[in-house]
């Protein structure tokens, strides 16, 4: 009996720790479609660019109104693939850039780990866009920008019948998330902390 009972016990062992090391792997290795680590820095500008204008235009074509907001805000980071898991232990990581006027004018990553029961991975495409100079100023000027402490984001979503326009849009940073099933509203990415990367 006990050697039946010690056999469920290491199998249960195998499983938190595959999981949570599959939840680390993904984490650490981030998203393979902004670019692994041993590409170049051109490859790598390359990959987040097109994956950012990839993101752009999904969000552009499910939120009607969403082109305008980003076109009137003063920059917009644009996370392509916010990669979110773990069991036991979690967190997301994702690459992104930084748009101005249409153009890239930096690239960024964010990272958050938390500690919880957690389970499953989504990615996410994330988009922060500031409306007003004073925000955007403060989110350039820091070495690291942690949402929830150094801004908060508001984030937008619009039914079927409905449009978000620069006129519904009171907030210094808003923000728009869009997962397989569509566009969300109810989330929360307080604790995440972004920095620039060296490209």
């Amino acid at each position: 009996m006990s050697s039946i009972l010690q056999n469920s016990m290491n199998k249960r062992n195998f499983i938190v720790t595959g999981a949570s090391l599959a939840a680390a792997t993904v984490l650490t290795t981030g998203c393979t479609t902004t670019g692994g680590a041993s590409s170049s820095p051109a490859e790598r500008r390359q990959a987040i660019d097109s994956s950012a204008d990839a993101a752009l235009t999904r969000l552009y074509r499910e939120a009607p109104g969403s082109q305008e907001i980003i076109a009137a805000s003063q920059g917009t980071l644009v996370f392509p693939a916010v990669v979110s898991a773990g069991f036991i232990i979690g967190g997301s990581h994702g690459q992104g850039a930084m748009r101005k006027a249409g153009k890239t004018t930096g690239y960024y990553r964010m990272t958050e780990a938390s500690l919880g029961l957690l389970g499953g991975a989504q990615s996410q495409a994330l988009f922060i866009s500031f409306m007003t100079e004073a925000a955007l100023n403060s989110f350039l000027n820091s070495r690291g920008w942690t949402v929830g402490v150094d801004g908060t984001i508001t984030f937008l979503s619009v039914g079927a019948n409905a449009r978000v326009t620069t006129q519904t849009v009171q907030q210094p940073i808003v923000g728009f998330v869009l997962t397989n099933g569509g566009l969300m509203a109810n989330i929360s990415i307080n604790g995440n902390r972004i920095t620039q990367l060296d490209l």
